[in-house]
């Protein structure tokens, strides 16, 4: 090694010092003795009156005070030369931030308890200290003895440093190790306790010692054919790697284990371990709401690494997995340990009891889930021949009126969650053949259509509009207005039924769906205030979130004049707020969001915060309630909420309502379904409008509401309303 010219200088001058102070002992002192109890004193030792252990205490404090603030760098410039030479820079600095990182260290304290000289250049510094660590709380070490030596090179104290001075067992090369064990993901559950995600599926892992294989080429052969990779690739992947090396190769799922568990151990003398992966027993129909599990991204490692996970740990990635993550998964078991070079245990600094997660019992009922999947899954065969080619998706969503609680929500089409899993029972292959096609289908089956997706209103609308404008004051509850068939304020606009209704009520007119009522109403809504509409559209739970917490959402968006201003840079022109009244315009709505406000409708004016989640617990335990209901009070008058009921309920059973046609026959009449019919137009001529209903039931003691909305399908009375029958009669116990 060549040192420097200041470096041979430091070193040449350090050595004449320690001569020159060995020969000035050696004539003042007695000649030697040659007992064999004379210790040698070390080579740089020197007479105590010259070094005073006042100053290796001075130095060792200094030292223990920038191990607690982490200054690593000026540690080490506070060790011997000798230790220095032993021990790089950039070693010892990694020795203390890894430590401190392994440990998760939070602080450290560090207590003085004396100091003592040994010789004349050698004093014992003796202290506890106290490592406060973030998973396993304080870790003490007692009685702690630190060496300082005198370094003629620094004409000063420097501790004699090894890392034996961190935990005594580096010293003879342990390693600190820290051990975590995840717990199994917790289960999720139906309203009735059925399973609809466990870790009971089943893969192995594959994996090969290359020298070990008793005939390679056969080896190969076989595991191209398992795994469905190229001959080349499974080669590449196994010859690149040492012969003696355990590689892992690819997974496979339990059928197919069964089939080639012979012949991998026959050609290749494979291991298989056994992997307990996710598995959603229950089919697509909550595949939107169960979303799925998967690894980290870069950016969520550290956070995850904090809590014990690792980044080979799988962890939510959407809906409810991903919502409730760090419930479903617990808190691992962890041990901090001193392993020897060969992995064994030398000494356990800290452990940590694994916290089990907690199983989530849904509000969802999965009978209901899929018995509502098939009836949109039977009406899209019905109407191959006609609306269901140009259609989208649909949505359904039955939500408890008297808590929120949402008992079914339903997106067509859907897509396999099982697929996205790390290890897919169904294997990789498979699996990506399937991931790709989702993400190919124009549709978006992976979209939670019901909370995810905006859609215009349509004719549902004009229940918001008449409860605005009768509770404003703008119109009297009973307001008449002659229903022509055409309004021409602005351009001429008609009615869906030529010729119109004739003299109506608000309430009639929400039964036949009046279109000139309703220009007429946000026409006299703008001339009083133009943001009465909008600002009661807000209160009913539209443009802003429902605050559902169990899943992604969108707001929508409902103009106003203040948008239209910045937008286009003048004043918005009562034409919009004409549009706006029967849902046309820049309106912009979710399923979730119109299941709120007809709920609302139902029970009486509470606009419920929506959620999926009902119960969180450990098996065999008492569960803990996941919400507590969260209503909030639309202050509507009585006898508006009163108009909206008789106008929505004699939609389904009188003659002149939108729907009755589809209720006639049904065994619902007993008990009385009230809803609203919406057709909204979503494009030019010739694109099909969306087909919306919007409903309760029973009539005179609410339960459920059941919004259905089929993307540019037709209209809302033919195409929404019989799958919105259907559910009703399913849910009341009247299907076959």
């Amino acid at each position: 090694m060549t040192l420097s010219p200041s470096l041979r200088f430091r070193r040449l001058t350090g050595f004449v010092f320690a001569a020159l102070a060995l020969l000035i002992a050696a004539g003042c002192a007695p000649a030697a003795s040659t007992s064999a109890s004379m210790q040698t004193l070390p080579t740089l030792a020197v007479l105590p009156s010259e070094w005073p252990i006042e100053n290796a205490e001075r130095v060792a404090r200094e030292f223990m005070q920038n191990w607690q603030d982490g200054q690593y760098e000026r540690m080490f410039e506070l060790i011997s030369f000798g230790s220095q030479e032993a021990t790089p820079s950039e070693t010892f600095i990694n020795t203390y931030a890894d430590a401190a990182s392994a440990m998760e260290l939070v602080g450290v304290t560090v207590t003085p308890t004396g100091i003592y000289r040994e010789s004349d250049a050698i004093a014992v510094f003796n202290y506890s200290v106290d490592m406060i660590t973030e998973t396993f709380g304080t870790i003490t070490l007692a009685n702690r003895d630190m060496r300082l030596v005198v370094d003629a090179a620094a004409r000063d104290w420097r501790v004699a440093w090894t890392p034996g001075d961190l935990f005594p067992e580096l010293a003879s090369g342990g390693r600190l190790r820290l051990r975590s064990a995840p717990p199994i993901r917790a289960n999720i559950y139906d309203a009735s306790g059925d399973v609809l995600a466990d870790q009971e599926g089943r893969v192995a892992t594959i994996s090969v010692v290359r020298q070990s294989a008793p005939e390679w080429e056969n080896c190969l052969n076989t595991l191209s054919a398992t795994l469905v990779l190229p001959l080349s690739d499974v080669r590449l992947r196994l010859e690149s790697r040492p012969a003696s090396e355990l590689v892992q190769i690819g997974t496979i799922d339990e059928a197919t284990y069964n089939a080639v568990a012979p012949q991998l151990d026959a050609f290749c003398d494979a291991r298989l371990d056994g992997v307990r992966v996710r598995r959603y027993p229950t089919g697509t129909t909550v595949s939107n709401l169960l979303g799925y599990v998967g690894y980290p991204s870069e950016a969520e490692i550290p956070a995850l690494e904090a809590t014990g996970f690792t980044q080979e740990s799988l962890i939510g990635r959407t809906g409810i997995e991903l919502a409730w993550d760090e419930t479903l998964r617990g808190t691992p078991a962890a041990s901090l340990e001193i392993v020897s070079p060969s992995g064994q245990v030398m000494r356990v600094l800290g452990e940590r009891q694994a916290r089990p997660g907690q199983s989530l019992w849904l509000t969802v009922d999965a009978d209901l889930q899929n018995a509502v999947y098939n009836i949109v899954a039977d009406a899209y065969t019905q109407a191959k021949d006609t609306w269901a080619p140009a259609s989208g998706g649909a949505s359904v969503v039955v939500m408890d009126v008297t808590n929120g609680d949402v008992l079914a929500m339903v997106t067509y089409p859907t897509f396999d969650n099982n697929a996205y899993n790390a290890f897919p029972t169904m294997g990789r292959q498979v699996a990506n053949e399937m991931i790709q096609a989702f993400q190919a289908d124009p549709r978006r089956p992976e979209l939670n259509r019901p909370a995810q997706g905006v859609f215009t209103l349509g004719s549902v609308m004009k229940t918001i509009t008449a409860a605005a404008a009768a509770d404003s004051g703008v119109y009297a509850v009973d307001e008449r207005y002659t229903c022509s068939g055409l309004w021409n304020r602005d351009i001429v606009r008609t009615d869906w039924l030529p010729g119109g209704h004739g003299l109506l009520t608000l309430a009639g007119s929400l039964t036949q769906s009046c279109n000139p009522y309703y220009y007429e109403a946000g026409y006299q809504l703008y001339q009083a205030d133009p943001y009465i509409l909008p600002d009661y559209a807000r209160r009913f739970g539209f443009g802003v979130l429902t605050g559902i917490p169990d899943i992604p959402e969108q707001p929508g968006f409902i103009p106003d004049p203040d948008w239209f201003r910045i937008s286009f840079g003048t004043e918005m022109p009562f034409s919009e707020e004409v549009n706006m009244a029967i849902g046309q315009g820049y309106v912009q709505v979710t399923p979730l969001q119109v299941t709120r406000w007809t709920a609302a409708i139902a029970n009486g004016g509470t606009l419920y915060r929506p959620h999926l989640v009902s119960y969180t617990g450990l098996l065999g335990g008492e569960p803990t309630p996941a919400y507590e209901p969260e209503g909030i009070d639309l202050d509507l008058q009585p006898e508006v909420i009163d108009m909206l009921h008789s106008g929505m309920c004699a939609v389904t059973n009188t003659q002149a309502g939108t729907a009755e046609f589809v209720f006639r026959n049904s065994p619902l009449q007993a008990l009385g379904v009230c809803g609203k019919t919406g057709t909204a137009q979503t494009g030019g001529p010739g694109t099909p409008s969306h087909a919306w209903f919007a409903s309760y039931a029973p009539q005179d003691n609410p339960q459920i509401a059941v919004v259905v909305l089929v993307e540019t399908s037709g209209e809302g009375s033919g195409v929404a309303a019989p799958i919105a029958r259907q559910v009703h009669e399913y849910y009341f116990g009247f299907a076959d």
